[in-house]
């Protein structure tokens, strides 16, 4: 299984439905009253292939809000916040907002299970290491590192193999 399959199974079966039936309602508006008078008739391949494309573009944009609630719940974020920002700014602003402003997904913690913030060094509840750090300065490293880069004491092989594991 792919990237991109993972993570079209977040979207929550409600979404799929919904997104199933305005693209079928968009396609059938359309097609019954949206296409030109007959003075201005368009061929039958031609207005099938437009009611198409825009039922298929209904169909994308409630799939992406659909994504959109599920991973900002997913990164325990504000999800219902940024739902409803994705579907009323316009020009699809609330969209790119997400996407460019999410959070980092949660890191898991290795002996309760809580999940915490990517930048969490300790688990906020049984105070445990959610991701290595440095034995001299106590701040966060990254897990190939040899070194700390804030003080400079050497990490070694045994802080450096462990590294945070993320919920998928």
């Amino acid at each position: 299984m792919n990237k991109f399959s993972t993570e079209l199974g977040i979207i929550p079966a409600a979404a799929w439905m919904l997104a199933m039936l305005a693209g079928v309602c968009m396609f059938c508006l359309l097609f019954l009253f949206g296409m030109p008078p007959a003075r201005h008739h368009w061929p039958l391949p031609g207005q099938l292939l437009f009611c198409l494309a825009m039922a298929i573009l209904v169909f994308a944009y409630v799939m992406l809000i659909g994504y959109i609630n599920a991973d900002a719940r997913r990164r325990g974020m504000r999800y219902v916040m940024w739902t409803l920002l994705a579907i009323f700014l316009p020009n699809s602003i609330g969209i790119i907002l997400y996407f460019v402003l999410r959070d980092p997904l949660l890191i898991q913690c290795s002996h309760c299970g809580a999940a915490g913030r990517a930048g969490f060094v300790f688990c906020p509840q049984c105070g445990s290491d959610l991701c290595p750090i440095c034995p001299r300065c106590r701040r966060s490293i990254e897990p190939a590192w040899r070194k700390c880069a804030y003080c400079g004491a050497d990490v070694g092989p045994t802080v450096a193999a462990s590294g945070p594991k993320t919920t998928p």
